[in-house]
């Protein structure tokens, strides 16, 4: 992605100069990060410890002119770790021109665009590529390059996107956790399209708000996000990319206090038919008390045809969480949830918990525990990365 960043530079400076004697509002925000990250166990391979410190950098720019008819956002982001590399890296995550015109929109740079309902998984977020190094959660995305033209009807929202490149997976080094079993360099990552990460990809998406349901349907086609196992005649491993159609369903509907969420997908390609699926549901006691606390009882299941092979390892897994909110000040927020295999031994926990501390300060911590896991599942090679970690925030 070298050639990316230089033009979106450059057309950030070339449309800087051009506005400039146009009236311009502009806005800068600078976030920096500490983290603690302590493993309970020690590592499985050599090189690996149990407690990495890390820091980060995040600045954000607008700029907007003509009433907002034109728009330059910029989100950078860059960690460094000072044991063993291992998750040191930098990304752009956002950088792209907008033109903003009653009812449709273009944008042209990189992007991060969220689709997804249900919280023990997003099946149907296709777009950007997960970022790795920043959890096995998939939370984190790198940003994606892009154009994006989007309509708004009064039947709902239209995305058009052109993707003209894919982002690869970074697994890490030796001395980093979680880690695979063998490190994978560039040459193991390999795509089932000649033009490899250049093979472009598109996606089409409808979404639309009616009452109190919230529905969206896509459709995707190109290098997939998500890599297949690629076991070569030599007997070693690596990771394929296949170029694949993907067709999608998310949809919530909120009735009282109970919400109701689904989230499935079609992947077709060279390879057998890929078909997964969450739904569940979350029910809020609301203010409970009259203390303001609002308190969420969560039950997802999952379901992926691939079984062993699915590369989350939720392929018949149930999820049950509880999460409190307490409508403070300080934004408290703190998740428990639980995740049951239901055809193997397999179960994890994870806690995330966050409170803002004063109005330029916010701590969280965020768990993950394998508690067992199968050994022919993906996740077996992370069965000893439990670990604990203690996060800072200071915005500017």
């Amino acid at each position: 992605m070298r050639k990316i960043p230089i033009l979106l530079l450059l057309l950030l400076f070339t449309l800087n100069e051009a506005i400039g004697q146009s009236k311009a509002e502009s806005s800068f925000d600078l976030e920096l990060g500490s983290d603690a990250t302590f493993f309970f166990k020690k590592g499985a391979f050599n090189g690996q410890k149990q407690f990495y410190p890390s820091f980060y950098i995040q600045p954000e720019y607008s700029l907007s002119w003509n009433e907002g008819l034109h728009n330059i956002n910029f989100k950078g982001f860059f960690r460094y770790d000072p044991n063993g590399n291992s998750r040191t890296h930098f990304d752009i995550r956002e950088m792209y021109y907008q033109y903003v015109k009653d009812r449709w929109e273009l944008s042209i740079g990189a992007k991060k665009i969220f689709w997804g309902k249900t919280e023990s998984a997003h099946l149907v977020d296709v777009i950007n590529q997960t970022d790795f190094l920043e959890g096995l959660d998939g939370e984190e995305k790198l940003g994606q390059p892009m154009v994006q033209f989007s309509y708004l009807t009064n039947f709902g929202t239209f995305d058009l996107f052109y993707l003209p490149y894919s982002r690869q997976l970074n697994l890490g080094n030796a001395a980093g956790r979680p880690r695979t079993p063998v490190v994978l360099n560039d040459d193991d990552f390999r795509f089932e399209s000649n033009a490899e990460e250049w093979h472009p990809s598109g996606a089409l998406r409808w979404s639309h708000y009616i009452g109190p349901m919230d529905i969206g349907l896509h459709y995707f086609y190109g290098n997939a996000r998500e890599p297949l196992l690629d076991i070569r005649e030599d007997g070693s491993f690596g990771l394929l990319f296949p170029k694949a159609h993907q067709v999608g369903l998310d949809y919530q509907i909120i009735t009282g206090n109970w919400l109701w969420k689904v989230e499935s997908i079609l992947r077709m390609g060279s390879f057998d038919n890929i078909f997964a699926s969450a739904a569940g549901f979350e029910y809020t006691f609301s203010n409970v008390g009259n203390t303001g606390l609002d308190i969420g009882v969560l039950a997802e299941y999952l379901y992926d045809n691939r079984g062993d092979f699915a590369f989350s390892s939720l392929d018949n897994d149930l999820f049950l969480a509880t999460r409190f909110a307490f409508n403070d000040v300080q934004s408290t927020e703190f998740l428990a949830g639980f995740a049951q295999d239901l055809s193997q031994s397999s179960k994890f926990f994870r806690l995330e918990a966050s409170r803002r501390i004063g109005e330029n300060y916010k701590f969280s911590l965020e768990s993950q525990v394998f508690i067992s896991i199968d050994d022919r599942e993906f996740l077996s090679s992370f069965k000893r990365d439990s670990y604990l970690r203690a996060e800072l925030i200071r915005f500017f």
